[in-house]
């Protein structure tokens, strides 16, 4: 018998067991978004400042993105074989090596290894994408979209912790701007493998790797595609503004105090609403608040292109994350609803690699626009993605009233 095998036999946690792990997840999801926050934050203005031509500047950050992407596939293999667990200790790891790895390419000055560091970083990024979906493991049918939101909750810290960790360490070493940062990162990164340690998870359920239902199957769903456009949206056009942000601010002569700044009061928008979106989604369900995100994105937008002082940024920004806080978490839950438990590693792991394949896609972009067209044009890019989703989200709503009840 495989290990899998051995491993279906095992039955699920307890409730309280699960409870447990949410709140170890959710302090998880704080060292691991502080993580993020220093390449998201620092990310264009180190590759500004090492890259070949100004067009480059946001490649560490795509680069980071594509590290994700690439990794949600083999960190939901290594989940389903081996249990959650080992993926979140690999993972760790991988947000160490970044750390450190980045913090020589700014000693040196190397533009092509600091993107190699964003890159592995990714990965650590991967992972931490799963620990939403790792709360839910034993949770009653209840319980499960509001154990997302919580766990979502950890990032209102990483919003104070990653921000306050460039601020307090990016002249630590000069001339070595942001190198101390990312020392920083990796002792986060290591901490957090501690903090994970703790937590009891089902293992994997799978007899074998082709149980349940083929994923082709379950990705037709017009529920899981639905999802899955508004997942790819809504974080999508949250990492094309807020990659943006910084380096548009340092373009327009603001200080690199209120961009840090500015992308703290965009992760609490993130993440503080949390504490209360899961019971928004029991009470009108997923679709609505989705819509509801969107909306609050498309609002970002419009007050990005009425002017570039720090107010506007700051509004923007804000009204950005709280608008990526519906989006995905709504769309994550619709996720949840799609696929059974033998099926979840799969499914999850190919959702999140269609939200950051198209995320890597955008990241790139974001470079570009700004350095050819300026601020107005990545905001005026926003609007098409949200038509999109407007109309998956009409469609699978006029689907469903034609079933029967």
């Amino acid at each position: 018998m495989s290990a899998t095998a051995a491993a279906g036999a095992v039955p699920e946690i307890d409730e309280r067991t699960a409870k447990g792990n949410i709140w170890r997840l959710a302090a998880a999801q704080a060292l691991a978004g502080a993580n993020s926050i220093v390449v998201m934050t620092t990310g264009g203005i180190v590759g500004s400042t090492l890259a070949p031509s100004a067009a480059l500047a946001t490649v560490p950050v795509s680069t980071f993105v594509v590290g994700t992407a690439l990794a949600t596939i083999p960190s939901g293999y290594i989940s389903r074989e081996y249990g959650r667990k080992t993926s979140f200790y690999i993972g760790a790891i991988c947000g160490a090596i970044c750390g450190l790895l980045a913090a020589f390419a700014i000693y040196i000055g190397s533009f092509a290894l600091f993107c190699v560091a964003t890159f592995i970083g990714g990965f650590y990024q991967a992972v931490a994408h799963s620990f939403r979906f790792a709360a839910t493991d034993g949770a009653s049918p209840a319980l499960k979209p509001k154990a997302i939101s919580w766990v979502m909750v950890g990032g209102i810290f990483s919003g104070i912790l990653g921000p306050q960790l460039v601020n307090t360490t990016m002249n630590f070493w000069p001339p070595y701007l942001f190198m101390a940062s990312f020392v920083a990162q990796a002792v986060v990164a290591l901490v957090n493998m501690a903090v994970l340690s703790g937590t009891v998870l089902p293992k994997p359920v799978e007899t074998n790797s082709q149980a349940g239902r083929p994923l082709m199957e379950i990705a037709k769903q017009p529920l899981f595609v639905t999802a899955a456009i508004c997942g790819i949206v809504s974080y999508g056009l949250m990492n094309l503004l807020m990659t943006s942000a910084p380096l548009a601010m340092k373009m327009c002569g603001l200080s690199l105090t209120d961009a840090n700044l500015g992308i703290q009061w965009h992760v609490l928008g993130m993440f503080a609403p949390s504490f209360f979106t899961g019971s928004l989604i029991a009470k009108f369900g997923a679709q609505r608040i989705v819509l509801a995100g969107l909306a609050l994105i498309a609002l970002s937008a419009i007050v990005g292109l009425l002017g570039i002082t720090v107010a506007h940024f700051w509004i923007a920004l804000i009204l950005l994350g709280v608008g990526w806080n519906f989006g995905f978490i709504a769309s994550s839950a619709m996720v949840v609803q799609t696929h059974r438990p033998e099926e979840r590693n799969k499914v999850q792991a190919f959702n999140d690699f269609l939200v950051f394949g198209v995320m890597a896609v955008m990241s790139f972009m974001s470079g570009g626009m700004l350095a050819w067209s300026g601020w107005a044009l990545v905001n005026w890019f926003a609007f098409a993605p949200i038509a999109i989703a407007l109309a998956a989200l009409l469609m699978s709503g006029q689907m469903a009233k034609r079933l029967p009840s």
